[in-house]
């Protein structure tokens, strides 16, 4: 496959994580504008095309780009890439309308196994330069983790034709499903492919440091996931482990940092790409400092007794480290453009709407009033980002 036909599918990721912002636009409407929908259904697929149309297509075009032999693997890849979009097609058509019924269920286990069948042509067709860097390795966990944390989904369906949606089995299994996607799949693709720009100058990283790297950055994947159980009042024990794996995700990104720190001044970048990356630290320290008060019973508990917490800190993920960061690695690899106004209109309205869900989260936990506007002042706030994701797309078409 030429660069022009990734460049197009990037493109495409782009234009699902705007029809995934104007559903976000759609539901922060719902408190200030007449009409009325499904606010549950609309929140599945926000949701989905989030995931899965923007984050989902764009690690995997990258990931297919970089790591895999093109001369063997584009016809079978092609029909990969067109049957997910098919299926996200479907599940943009269904969810909103329907939320979890018959044939939204279809498409979203349709999009899993072809999610197993990308794996499995990945691992299959790597070009046999990448064999045995550490980029490759930090990838191939990454891919494990996301066919891991389709247990959750699989999970789901049985969990609900059996215990209801009111049992703590169905909220864990959407733990279960978030974490393993953003910290395991989403977060340790982008080290990945972040390794894989130093490798590309031979800038070694340091062998035995790297091994302390990966074995703690895993394990710290799994002990974190228990920070997400302990709102059930289990046992102590789970808060002691996911303490531990809190500290161990500390220790993780203190070795890459030391192993990195240096190196990437030789990587050059643009004032955007610097802007881009910067950010994506600083929210990455903020998450690993949420993340070691979030295994303290006190905090575990404030953060599950009131939702705009826990929906501030998945959208910091998300759309702060995550998005940012494939943002960065695409601008890099020349492969989409994020020019510095769509960017910061992008950043405006990300900074702006995080303050105003986390302060609607410590209002309710300090018995605050919220102020009269504050559903439409979010509601504003959110149109920057939309309106960032538009230019970036009205850009790079015009471009293309």
């Amino acid at each position: 496959m030429k660069a022009n036909e990734y460049k197009h599918h990037l493109r495409i990721a782009v234009i699902y994580f705007g029809i995934a912002a104007l559903l976000g636009l759609l539901l922060r409407s719902y408190a200030i504008l007449p009409f009325r929908f499904n606010f549950k259904y609309m929140v599945h697929g926000h949701s989905h095309i989030a995931l899965l149309g923007w984050v989902y297509v764009a690690l995997t075009t990258m990931l297919h780009y970089i790591f895999v032999d093109q001369q063997v693997s584009t016809k079978k890849y092609k029909r990969i890439f067109w049957g997910t979009q098919g299926t996200l097609i479907g599940m943009l058509l269904t969810f909103p309308f329907q939320g979890y019924a018959l044939y939204s269920i279809v498409f979203s286990t349709l999009f899993i196994i072809l999610s197993y069948t990308y794996t499995y042509h990945f691992w299959k067709n790597i070009d046999s330069s990448h064999k045995g860097s550490k980029s490759l390795k930090l990838v191939k966990a990454a891919l494990i983790y996301m066919v891991i944390s389709s247990i959750g989904p699989w999970a789901l369906g049985a969990i609900m034709n059996t215990l209801g949606a009111a049992s703590i089995w169905y909220r864990l299994s959407i733990y279960f499903y978030l974490h393993f996607q953003y910290n395991g799949w989403m977060i340790l693709a982008l080290i990945g492919l972040f390794i894989y720009l130093m490798e590309r100058l031979e800038l070694e990283l340091p062998k035995k440091t790297f091994t302390y790297f990966f074995n703690a950055i895993n394990l710290s994947i799994v002990l974190t996931f228990l920070l997400s159980t302990l709102w059930t009042d289990a046992s102590p024990w789970l808060n002691i482990l996911s303490g531990v794996g809190a500290v161990v995700q500390l220790y993780a990104f203190v070795l890459i940092w030391g192993m990195t720190k240096h190196k990437v001044k030789k990587v050059q970048i643009s004032k955007v790409q610097g802007l881009l990356l910067n950010s994506v630290i600083i929210l990455a320290t903020i998450k690993i400092i949420l993340q070691l008060l979030s295994a303290f019973p006190y905090f575990a508990n404030m953060a599950s007794d009131y939702l705009d917490l826990t929906i501030g800190y998945l959208h910091l993920t998300f759309l702060g480290i995550v998005s940012l960061g494939l943002l960065f690695m695409m601008d890099h690899l020349k492969l989409f453009q994020v020019s510095k106004v769509s960017f910061l209109l992008y950043l405006a309205g990300f900074v702006l709407t995080e303050l105003l869900i986390f302060y609607k989260g410590f209002a309710a936990w300090q018995l605050y009033l919220l102020f009269d506007e504050y559903a439409s002042i979010l509601f504003i706030c959110s149109i920057l980002i939309f309106l960032g994701l538009v230019l970036m797309i009205y850009q790079n078409f015009r471009k293309a």
